[in-house]
């Protein structure tokens, strides 16, 4: 609160400041250190500091000092009407500090507050001596008196600087704007004008006469009688004046200008005196005659509106597009003209400038006779609202082709993203009517002929929700009440679209409930698209339309193109099928089931990469020899494509001839294979691994078996022993490729396994990735067998796969693994019934 008040002083002793001469001040300064008979005297004013604003004796005018070491400080501060009054100021406590007390500048004093007519302290008026002294009343009296006369001062000067800023700044403000004063005195009959309002009218200064008739001579002749008429009725009435007139310049040149006045009146009402002003306007008059014709040329429509909503102006254009004249249209009120606007998007989007202040832009139809869409942009202007249109109909025609275009594409491609992720026929056609409806129909029922030949509907859909259920259950009946010559029949059999009226498909159904039914959907127009595949129509796609839908050519055509689509994916997925059951078969009859011997449990998986042939060059095998060993393959021909499966198919059978036949180790069916490949001229490479498991009267007393192998560059068997570890057999890179070499000279490894052991053989689509390398492959493939080594031996296969490549491979991928279960026990029901071929030695029984 105290900074406040503080501050209202401040800006109080601001605002009485002197500026340039003091002299008014300096003498009452002077007259007060001779009337107390003092050596010295001093007009202080209190800003944010003290200003010395008059003074004598050792007071200097004009300097300025901190507030806190002034004496008058303190005498502002006393309350209203005191003096501050120090006989001895060096042991009075209130001033006895101050630096000019400690100076000895004062040694006593007398001041006395300045303040405004606000009461609010701006300074003080004070004198002083070097020497103690009293004070008498009658001085106290007298100084009091005298401050109050340098308040008037400090007041005055600071009044006489606001008039003086004000003058100049009407000079400046007239001057800028071009606007003039004139000054007519009805008892002088003396006419004044300014500077400017003289060059106005184009005179010189000292060529203009100071009577009305200098004003009357350079009035336009058509203007000069209702202009005098004008100012005479102002003086007579003692009101205002204001008239819009033509002057013209000596030259010739016409100039536009605008006057306004206002009487003085004496005592008795008389008019004593008319001062007025007047600008030039003749730049305004031509704006807007340029604007009008800029209007007029304009190539949209413009009407303006005042706040009445009636017309206030409307150009060539507007009358067109309104098909109304500007006769008929001016002064008549909007709402009446065109009553259709009311209530509607006009009027709200009007009202909504109006209100607010703010343009507003929007698009609208206007029924008969205009019958047109229009653009229209409004804006609210002093005197109502100014609108600007264009009609639009033709572009919303185009727009709305264009829109109609688009979601047909959309269409489409719904459907053909639908039918791309679905191969099952029902999956992919069921949800076809939600995408036909309600773009290109009312309702829709989709049907499909099955494998036997055997039509069914399998999907529907109404743009009616609540005539869903009953399209629904339609659709269940209509196919076991339709007639041979029903719309439906005759489309399937010929394969060509039909449109009938809906009330002829409604009859042709016998009495029943899907006659009813058909009746309650009420289709004012059903046709019937075949959805034909490469030779053979495959389904139908029926579309309804209600009473007022019309069946639009466009939609039509669409619907058209969305059956052929639908026939094309049927047959594609009917091909499909039987080109997966055909592969499906290739591959069981390439990979067989393995066998089952001397307590030897094998699984065997197969996952292609390829998911549209099902069949590549990966395989794995597992049969027995004559001698009764079990051999285990691996392999991989390069490439992944049906030629690579057919290769493999042959190398399969290749080898598989010669291990049965000769009973030879795993090195001799590799170079067997070898020198076959090269006898019958095949181009194939290809990678392989096999294991033989051998087994002699004292190791299957000791529970041992031993494990022959050899590896065309395929990855090694790993091997996990009966506490779970896990083993590799040797580093990845074997011999060299089959097909290269029928020479080279491969390796045989034998590792002893105890009973209990598993070993997996696997090809390189198991371990391989994009992202890194087959070293980090084999250690993954490790890890998780550590994790896994207790699982039932399917169980582990399937978990692996899951694992490693969560069950879609980049490349394909073949297992074959063996878990050898102990002997001297019956054989486990994991292992499987004893299966081997009747050429080969039974099955050692634990105990025989």
């Amino acid at each position: 609160m105290r900074l406040r008040q503080d501050q209202v002083r401040v800006d109080a002793a601001r605002r009485v400041l002197p500026e340039g001469g003091r002299a008014g001040l300096d003498r009452l300064a002077d007259l007060a250190a001779r009337l107390m008979g003092t050596a010295g005297s001093q007009v202080s004013l209190l800003v944010d500091h003290q200003l010395v604003a008059a003074g004598t004796g050792v007071a200097e005018v004009g300097s300025i000092g901190p507030l806190e070491e002034s004496l008058c400080t303190v005498t502002a501060a006393l309350p209203a009407g005191e003096s501050l009054v120090v006989p001895d100021a060096r042991n009075d406590p209130r001033v006895q500090d101050l630096p000019p007390v400690r100076a000895g500048a004062v040694g006593s004093y007398l001041g006395t507050a300045l303040t405004d007519g606000q009461g609010q302290s701006v300074g003080a008026l004070c004198v002083f001596d070097p020497e103690p002294r009293p004070w008498a009343r009658s001085e106290i009296d007298t100084l009091q008196q005298l401050a109050g006369s340098v308040m008037t001062e400090l007041e005055l000067s600071a009044l006489l600087r606001r008039y003086e800023d004000d003058r100049v700044r009407f000079e400046l403000a007239t001057e800028a704007g071009g606007v003039g004063t004139w000054d007519w005195d009805q008892k002088t009959g003396e006419l004044t004008w300014d500077e400017q309002l003289i060059a106005m009218f184009g005179y010189e200064p000292d060529g203009f006469g100071r009577t009305i008739d200098a004003f009357d001579a350079r009035l336009h002749p058509d203007d000069r009688p209702w202009v005098n008429e004008a100012l005479q009725q102002a003086l007579d009435t003692g009101g205002g004046y204001d008239a819009t007139y033509r002057v013209v310049w000596p030259s010739g040149e016409t100039r536009w200008i605008h006057a306004r006045g206002r009487c003085v009146l004496d005592t008795a009402g008389r008019t004593t005196r008319i001062l007025g002003t007047a600008y030039d306007v003749t730049g305004e008059r031509e704006a807007a005659t340029l604007v009008t014709r800029v209007l007029e040329a304009m190539p949209a429509g413009f009407y303006s509106l005042d706040r009445d909503w009636r017309f206030t102006y409307v150009n060539a254009v507007a009358e067109r597009l309104l098909q109304s004249s500007r006769d008929e249209l001016l002064g008549r009120e909007l709402w009446e003209a065109f009553p259709d606007a009311m209530n509607s998007v006009f009027e709200e989007s009007y009202r909504e400038a109006v209100r607010t202040g703010e343009p507003v832009s929007f698009d609208a139809y206007y029924p008969a006779p205009l019958d047109g869409w229009y653009e229209l942009r409004a804006w609210p202007t002093p005197d109502g609202l100014s609108v600007y249109f264009l009609e639009v109909t033709e572009r919303r025609s185009v727009q709305d082709q264009a829109e109609r275009s688009a979601r047909r594409l959309a269409l489409l491609a719904g459907v053909s993203a639908d039918l791309a992720g679905a191969l099952d026929t029902r999956t992919a056609t069921a949800h076809l009517p939600q995408l036909v409806v309600p773009a290109l129909a009312d309702f829709c029922i989709v049907t499909v002929v099955d494998a036997d030949g055997r039509p069914g509907d399998v999907g529907c859909w109404h743009a009616d929700e609540e005539m869903r259920p009953v399209l629904e259950r339609y659709m269940h009946l209509r196919m076991d009440a339709m007639p041979p010559d029903s719309p439906a029949a005759i489309a399937l059999r010929t394969g060509e679209a039909i449109r009938r009226n809906g009330r002829e498909v409604s009859s042709l159904l016998p009495p029943g409930e899907a006659r009813d039914l058909a009746v309650q959907l009420a289709p004012r127009e059903a046709i019937v698209l075949p959805m034909r595949g490469r030779n053979r129509t495959l389904g139908l796609l029926t579309v309804y339309y209600a009473e007022g839908t019309p069946a639009r050519e466009e939609d039509l055509s669409t619907a058209q193109d969305v059956a052929e689509r639908v026939g094309l994916a049927l047959d594609n997925a009917r091909l499909y099928g039987a080109q997966q059951q055909l592969a499906e078969g290739l591959q069981r009859s390439l990979l067989t089931e393995p066998p089952e011997p001397d307590h030897a449990e094998i699984a065997v998986r197969y996952l292609p990469a390829a998911e549209a042939a099902r069949v590549g060059g990966d395989w794995y095998d597992a049969f027995m020899q004559p001698g009764g060993t079990t051999m285990l393959v691996i392999g991989d021909v390069v490439g992944h494509d049906t030629e690579a499966a057919a290769a493999m198919g042959q190398l399969r059978g290749l080898l598989r001839g010669i291990a049965t036949y000769s009973d030879a180790g795993p090195v001799e069916v590799l170079r067997g294979l070898d020198t076959s490949m090269t006898t019958l001229q095949m181009s194939t490479l290809a990678t392989a691994a096999i294991a033989r498991f051998e087994q002699t009267p004292d190791e299957f007393a000791r529970g041992l078996t031993r494990m022959r192998w050899a590896n065309a560059g395929h990855l090694p068997p790993l091997v996990i022993n009966p506490d779970g570890s896990v083993a590799e057999l040797a580093e990845w890179n074997g011999d060299l490729l089959l097909g290269v070499d029928s020479d080279v000279r491969r390796r045989e490894s034998v590792v002893t396994l105890d009973r209990g052991a598993t070993v997996l053989l696997y090809t390189d689509g198991l371990v391989e990735r994009r992202d890194s390398d087959l070293d980090e492959g084999i250690f993954r493939l490790r890890e998780a067998l550590i994790e896994l080594a207790g699982l039932p031996l399917e169980e582990l296969l399937d978990e692996l796969l899951e694992r490693l490549v969560h069950g879609r491979p980049d490349d394909d991928v073949a297992l074959v693994a063996v878990r050898l279960h102990p002997q001297d026990r019956p054989r486990p029901p994991e292992a499987g019934p004893n299966r081997v071929p009747s050429t080969v030695p039974p099955e050692r029984i634990p105990g025989a």
